[in-house]
């Protein structure tokens, strides 16, 4: 069982930046790809980044690229989003998620993760 705690959310003006934070639980944690994915108001949930096992690999969605870092510290079971440059539309409850498969994980498919955390509220002011 992986239990995931994201922090880091709140309210912010347009151009602003934040550090969205996953601390995850369990010794394997540095085996999982993780991913961030967002669930703006009305809408389904939206693939926002991942990050390999290793961190070598990084995906992001195109409306977010050269805007947000997806990171991870596997000695300390985080894995971070540094999002920059706010927008509006980027308001929505963050989650992080992990994948305890690495044969079955498509990095923007949100049916290819094992666990989620309850999620964090990101709001952008205009």
């Amino acid at each position: 069982q992986v239990q995931l705690v994201e922090s880091g959310g709140g309210l912010v003006q347009t151009g602003g930046s934040l550090r969205l934070s996953c601390a995850a639980s369990g010794r394997s944690f540095s085996r999982y790809a993780m991913g961030w994915f967002r669930q703006p108001p009305g809408k389904e949930r939206e693939f926002v980044a991942a990050i390999r096992w290793s961190g070598a690999n990084t995906y992001y969605t195109s409306s977010v690229k050269g805007r947000f870092t997806i990171s991870r510290d596997n000695a300390k079971n985080t894995v971070y989003l540094q999002m920059n440059s706010l927008k509006p539309e980027d308001t929505a409850v963050y989650y992080c998620a992990a994948a305890t498969s690495g044969s079955k994980w498509y990095a923007m498919d949100r049916r290819t993760y094992d666990y989620w955390g309850q999620g964090t509220q990101v709001t952008v002011s205009s």
